[in-house]
């Protein structure tokens, strides 16, 4: 026998980029971190959700600190770069 009732469900329709505010359809990254004992910011979580453009804009930054950061190393290789992130 069938037992059939109407249930009300909350579901997530779309994420809206926590920098622009834009609705993401759904598509969009995430930047998190969980720093841990001895850490200046013991304990603290983070979770930014972004959309195409403002995550890309973010991995630039990044990219680019990471180039001035090793622009002297004998072994840093600028190349790298292009798949920065990748997994």
């Amino acid at each position: 026998m069938e037992v059939k009732a109407k249930k009300l469900e909350e579901v997530i329709v779309d994420i809206l980029c926590d920098v622009c505010h834009q609705a993401t359809a759904l598509e969009f990254g995430t930047l998190k971190a969980h720093w841990g004992y001895g850490s200046k910011h013991d304990g603290e979580r983070y979770e930014v959700q972004l959309c195409e453009t403002c995550f890309f804009y973010a991995l630039t930054v990044l990219k680019t600190a990471k180039r001035d950061h090793h622009m002297f190393d004998e072994t840093f290789n600028p190349a790298e770069l292009e798949r920065f992130g990748l997994k």
